[in-house]
């Protein structure tokens, strides 16, 4: 079904179900774009289309870019014990509608209604944080920093900044960035993924009916021509990016190249180093989890188990585990992920996959072709693994950001920290053992 968007005063249900024009957030108003061009948002459970997204014209950036830096002059001006007030009615506010947002995110992202909540959970977390900003204000002051001479310093916000954020976390990662801007007295213009804009536009309602005033936050929908205003405009002072490696490059480079401040967080290949001292069910458990787990799309997921000596052994148990979780539709308690995001997507994943097998590497489990009853039109992919891995290969080095694990073994600790280590990837990296020894060594 579709969200059918209320004024923020008022509850949106599951039961408002309604095909919708997305639509911007602009000087305080929830305004219909003027655009003619519109992006399908689609439930990727079964691709059909529950909302367009408008790509906001060039007119309508300008605006919204415009009114930001006007309320800038006053909200930098705002005492920090009022700014944080406003972060802690709004923590309320997303407690209360914690189910309502995280049903709302299912439904556009597919994900299961448990990995949802757990999405607006973290993000509520760092409001909480915001409502803590006053202490991170401070400035600091130091007497006779040179004869006669003392230096003070002062926190001061930079202005307009700006996020976007990609599609899987659609409520943590916009709250990972508004809410701590705006604390701090800037103001903020969010340009959230395409592909699930109705969780996003929920956050907002909810920002305003916590108090913001008009124009702190502002939220425009579209593409890579929304995003080169937002890296080209000199009124916008810093922009945060969470993404792909390809465009999370492009936005460093357009960004610094215009003298913003930026920072952006692009790819992963996280690594999971297991010796054979290790609790194997443990092992099993976590490596499951962490690789299938939110159908493998977060920059958390471990997508590479590195298997030392003996414990190589443990692969057919670790398939006999990952062939008995299955996917399936957001409210089916039974499923442990949900589907792809889109077919697009999905391609790329099950290209990638008989890539692995071309390549050379032992496909113990083929996700691809995996059906849900009931649900023939969605983006499901199966969980897949892989075992004899090597690092010249392509399932090894891109990120996949699917239900796929690749198996890689070595005969040593050493050989083990010195692949991870050779690996142009980073973000996470764990190891699972008994012995404290092997574990500072892994982590110096």
């Amino acid at each position: 079904g579709t969200i059918r968007f209320r004024p923020a005063s008022r509850t949106t249900t599951n039961r408002d179900i309604n095909m919708k024009n997305v639509p911007l957030y602009i000087a305080g108003e929830f305004i219909q774009s003027q655009t003619k061009d519109w992006i399908e948002v689609t439930n990727p459970a079964t691709n059909e289309v529950i909302a367009k997204a408008p790509n906001t014209t060039h007119a309508e950036m300008e605006q919204a870019i415009k009114y930001a830096g006007e309320v800038f002059k006053t909200w930098k001006e705002v005492p920090v014990s009022e700014r944080a007030r406003v972060m802690l009615r709004y923590q309320a506010l997303l407690k209360k509608h914690h189910d309502e947002i995280a049903e709302i995110l299912s439904q556009e992202t597919g994900k299961t209604f448990e990995d949802a909540k757990g999405d607006v959970w973290r993000g509520i977390e760092v409001v909480e944080h915001a409502g803590n900003v006053a202490s991170l204000m401070m400035g600091e002051t130091v007497e006779n920093v040179a004869r006669e001479v003392d230096t003070h310093s002062w926190i001061q916000p930079l202005g307009v900044c700006a996020g976007i954020t990609p599609f899987n976390f659609p409520a943590m990662i916009p709250l990972w960035m508004f809410p701590m801007a705006i604390a701090c007295g800037n103001t903020f213009i969010l340009k959230p993924s395409e592909q699930d804009p109705l969780t996003p536009m929920r956050l907002a309602e909810l920002f305003e009916e916590a108090g913001a005033p008009k124009g702190v936050l502002q939220v425009v929908h579209g593409g890579k021509e929304q995003v080169d205003v937002l890296l080209t405009d000199p009124a916008i002072k810093a922009v945060s990016f969470v993404g792909s490696v390809p465009v999370g490059r492009y936005i460093y480079e357009t960004g610094t190249r215009n003298m913003k401040r930026v920072q952006s967080f692009a790819g992963a290949k996280n690594h999971m180093v297991i010796l054979p001292d290790a609790d194997k069910q443990q092992v099993i458990n976590a490596l499951v989890g962490a690789s299938v787990g939110a159908a493998g799309q977060r920059c958390m997921a471990i997508s590479v188990a590195v298997f030392v000596g003996e414990a190589q052994q443990w692969i057919p148990e670790l398939k006999e585990a990952m062939a008995k979780v299955r996917p399936g539709a957001w409210n089916d308690s039974g499923a442990s992920y949900g589907p792809i995001i889109s077919a697009k997507a999905k391609d790329r994943i099950e290209s990638l996959i008989a890539t692995g097998e071309a390549q050379g590497a032992n496909l113990l489990l083929d996700g691809r072709g995996c059906t849900v009853d009931g649900l023939p039109d969605g983006n499901w992919v199966g969980p897949t693994l892989f075992s004899g891995v090597t690092t010249e290969m392509d399932i090894y080095n891109e990120e996949i950001f699917g239900p796929v694990l690749s198996c890689m073994e070595t005969d040593t600790l050493g050989d083990a920290i010195e692949l991870v280590n050779n690996s142009p990837y980073g973000n996470g990296v764990s190891i699972f053992t008994s012995s404290g020894g092997a574990a500072r060594r892994f982590q110096h």
